[in-house]
This record gives structure tokens, sequence and C-alpha cells, in this order.
């Protein structure tokens, strides 16, 4: 029994433009500024004693630590202690200002 002949289509490369170059240089890497590391306390925010800490650095120098709760967040500054406590309310508003430029009054929450 003669073997089954298999049609395979052969395609030819495309050859390139005449005078065109192919680059061997590779485009330069940008250097990342700020690098964020993470921690988890516990897997779940919804119990009690739980967060999302958040370390940022920028130029390989930490400028600060961010521990994101169910409440509330925190801010440590680059050397500091002391944290400033931000409630999700006040957080909002303060990035609606700082996104946005504008500042709703109490009433029309």
């Amino acid at each position: 029994m003669p073997a089954a002949k298999t049609n395979k289509v052969r395609r030819k490369r495309a050859k390139p433009r005449k005078g065109a170059r192919r680059s061997t240089r590779k485009a330069p890497r940008s250097v990342r500024k700020h690098e964020v590391k993470g921690g988890l306390a516990n897997f779940e925010l919804a119990r009690a004693k739980s967060s999302l800490t958040l370390e940022i650095f920028a130029n390989n120098e930490k400028i600060g630590e961010l521990e994101i709760g169910r409440g509330s967040l925190f801010w440590y500054g680059r050397n500091r202690h002391k944290s400033k406590r931000l409630n999700w309310s006040r957080f909002a508003e303060m990035m609606d200002v700082l996104a946005y430029g504008e500042h709703l009054p109490a009433a029309e929450k």
C-alpha cells in the first residue's frame, strides 16, 4: 500500500526591502524610581488586627509605610514612629480634592 502524501505548504520568508536594516540595538530600559513591598497580616481583612502593610521606596530609600485596615488607614513617614490616622471618608474627601480640585460641602454628600 503506498504511503499517503502530505500536502504541506511551504511558505517563503519575506525578504527584507532593499536598503532596509535590521536594528540590533535594544531600547534602553528605564530605571524604576518607585518600589512597593507589601505584607498581609491576615488573609481576610474582616477580622480585628488584620491589615495590609505597604512599604514605599523611592530610589531605594524608604519614603513611608501605609497600613490599610478595615476601618481606616495609617501613614508612617520616612523615619517616624507616630502614625497619621485617616478614616475612609476623610481619605476619599482628600483624594477628591487632590484629584479633581473640588471640595463637596457636607450637605451634598
